[in-house]
């Protein structure tokens, strides 16, 4: 266990959506500091995500979310931020140097948008059938591709020679995104990459849904 998660503490809390990539790479943040955790899997199709007391906890109603013995935060890219922040095991998970930690930054952007736009949208449009242009994502997820092939064959992970919490953000949407009707295959050093995350002792997965014929 972390050793700086006290004993007597009781398991951080993660509110969830199990299909969620944003949520998933919470739960991945928590998995590699080896963090006590619990989920609790929210019926969203009933609405448990607007109810009062979660929106206490998530002010605009989304997951995920985490309660901490009492320190309540929404959105995965703060929360995996805090995780590192407060339960930091000797890894430099988020470098100080200026130049890598400003790849890590922008990597946390590019999850918020590039990769939320793209392979979080592809995956909306064909898991959940959300209402979106599939044109328009797919055609942002292969442009993102067609950037991160050539980082990656310079160097194993998106910010750094070394795992980060850029590469915990983006993971989860991109290891997904053949179930949103996009192939990796066109892409051997994306898939690298996944691997060389994967290949971590504390890694989890997330659960993974049919790949739509293409």
């Amino acid at each position: 266990m972390n050793t700086k998660f006290a004993t007597q503490n009781a398991p951080i809390k993660l509110y969830r959506n199990p299909l969620s990539g944003h949520c998933h790479r919470v739960e991945l943040m928590l998995s590699l500091l080896d963090i006590p955790y619990e989920t609790i899997d929210l019926d969203m199709a009933n609405g448990a995500h607007k109810a009062p007391d979660y929106l206490k906890i998530s002010p605009f109603g989304q997951v995920p979310a985490i309660d901490d013995n009492g320190f309540t935060l929404a959105d995965s890219n703060a929360i995996i931020t805090y995780l590192e922040k407060k339960y930091n095991d000797g890894y430099n998970w988020y470098p100080q140097d200026p130049v890598k930690a400003a790849e890590v930054q922008r990597w946390l952007s590019v999850a918020a948008g590039e990769i939320a736009y793209g392979p979080c949208a592809v995956r909306l449009v064909k898991v959940f059938g959300v209402d979106l242009d599939y044109d328009v994502a797919k055609k942002k997820t292969n442009e993102l591709f067609e950037v991160m092939e050539p980082l990656l064959n310079t160097r194993p992970y998106l910010a750094s020679e070394a795992i980060t919490l850029a590469d915990v953000a983006g993971y989860s949407y991109i290891s997904h995104v053949p179930e949103g009707g996009v192939s990796l295959q066109p892409y051997p050093a994306i898939r690298a990459w996944l691997e060389r995350i994967e290949a971590h002792p504390r890694f989890v997965g997330m659960k993974r849904t049919p790949v739509p014929a293409q």
